[in-house]
């Protein structure tokens, strides 16, 4: 579903002086507003349960597995510490989990594709120009997935390193999809749009937002970039040699 109205962020930087540019940045952004601010993966955590952000915008630069087991909490509302927060309250846990949105340096985006499997719903370089990063915010908030072309390579890089390509866990494997599910999906992991999709099957983009949506659902999905995940891994779809 299209995220409409206001979207709110908390900004995640171990930098005092980059969080205030990232604040002051977004907050004279029409349609985006900060509500708060964390400087490690335990503060981003909590922040996240107890104000439950459209999108935490996270900086990658802490520790690989910080970032990971911080994604996974933030994303997987399973994997959420179960002490609450202050604040947190029964409504808050009922709404979706924020999208996570990483800024990563170019010699980083091997990392994604244990981030993608943790729950981060998109990549942007970190030295992506404001237009990018307020632009790949709206996306991601609206469940879509933004990823660098590099990122598209690292995917494809680490499935050639894997030894057995398998499934997610607790995941239904690719036989749970239509075949026009199937269809969907392998055009997704390919990078096609919406519109390309339609145009290949002949149907409408709506429909083929439709598709999209189901698919996401029947493999525990929230965005389409986790879905280009699944599909690799399933050995659904596989890199050229």
């Amino acid at each position: 579903m299209e995220k409409t109205g206001t979207v709110s962020v908390l900004v995640v930087n171990d930098q005092s002086l980059q969080r205030l540019a990232l604040r002051m940045l977004l907050t004279a952004e029409p349609g985006l507003t900060v509500v708060g601010e964390a400087a490690d993966g335990d503060e981003a955590i909590r922040a996240s349960a107890a104000l439950r952000p459209d999108v935490v915008l996270m900086d990658s630069r802490p520790s690989r597995a910080d970032a990971i087991d911080t994604i996974r909490c933030i994303a997987r509302p399973t994997a959420r510490t179960p002490t609450p927060s202050p604040g947190f309250t029964d409504e808050a846990a009922a709404s979706p989990a924020p999208r996570v949105l990483m800024l990563t340096a170019a010699e980083q985006e091997a990392d994604a594709w244990a981030a993608l499997r943790a729950g981060a719903g998109g990549f942007l370089l970190n030295d992506a120009d404001p237009a990018e990063l307020t632009a790949a915010i709206r996306v991601v908030a609206a469940g879509d997935a933004v990823i660098t072309p590099g990122l598209t390579r690292a995917l494809i890089d680490a499935v050639r390193q894997q030894h057995t390509v398998r499934p997610l866990p607790r995941t239904p494997g690719p036989g749970a999809l239509t075949g026009r599910e199937r269809d969907v999906l392998i055009a997704v992991a390919s990078g096609w749009t919406n519109a390309e999709i339609a145009q290949w099957l002949s149907i409408a983009p709506t429909t083929v937002k439709t598709h999209v949506s189901n698919v996401l659902a029947k493999i525990g999905a929230r965005a389409r970039v986790q879905a280009v995940a699944f599909a690799y891994e399933s050995g659904l779809i596989r890199p050229a040699a």
